[in-house]
């Protein structure tokens, strides 16, 4: 895969599975389709905004912006959350963006956050992801003088959009951390031994 970094350089992409128009629309555009049915109105879009489809239908979104310097700011943006859920799935939308940094096709376990971390990433201003009521967004800031790192962050999100593990064993330790989080219980120091003995604990319960 060839990088062109001079062109990713300072850009902030934002990879959406679909959800506004494909092309800017005029203020006069806008106007007139707002009078005929405001809700079927589209979103006025910034023109420096570049705008494509893949061929699998995946949307993308390019803009470039001057700072932070030699920094690409990823979002898998998909359009799911809350609102899908049953009433006995509550919670379920928010447990699987949370399974996405335990385990994926190309990146077992723990390797993904391992490897995200090596690059300098911390979790909160640089990495993040978050569940809504109807979409659920994953956040990569990477550096962008390195054509490998860009290259195995696009692999991380598309591992993110298809190819989260949710292997059993790690289903079970999440678990675990979500009810010791429920208790107040602090747990960001906890040993993977310590999850594995809740998880088995917490089975038996």
């Amino acid at each position: 895969m060839k990088i062109n970094l001079r062109k990713i350089l300072l850009l902030i992409i934002f990879i959406f599975a679909g959800c506004i128009g494909t092309r800017p629309v005029t203020r006069e555009i806008e106007s007139e389709q707002t009078e005929k049915d405001p809700l079927s109105a589209e979103y006025p879009v910034d023109p420096k905004i570049k705008i494509g489809q893949l061929e699998n239908g995946l949307r993308y979104y390019i803009r470039e912006n001057k700072k932070p310097e030699k920094r690409a700011e990823l979002r898998l943006v998909v359009n799911a959350g809350s609102v899908l859920e049953e009433n006995d799935q509550q919670g379920l939308a928010h447990f699987a963006e949370h399974m996405a940094f335990n385990g994926t096709k190309n990146f077992e376990k723990q390797e993904l956050v391992d490897y995200l971390e090596s690059i300098g990433l911390r979790f909160g201003p640089d990495l993040n992801a978050y569940t809504s009521f109807d979409e659920t967004v994953y956040i990569l800031q990477v550096p962008t003088d390195s054509a490998e790192i860009m290259e195995k962050a696009f692999q991380i999100l598309s591992d993110w959009a298809h190819n989260v593990s949710f292997e059993p064993e790690e289903i079970d330790k999440e678990v675990a951390r979500l009810k010791l989080r429920a208790m107040g219980i602090a747990i960001d120091n906890l040993t993977e031994e310590q999850l594995k003995y809740l998880a088995s604990w917490q089975e038996g319960t």
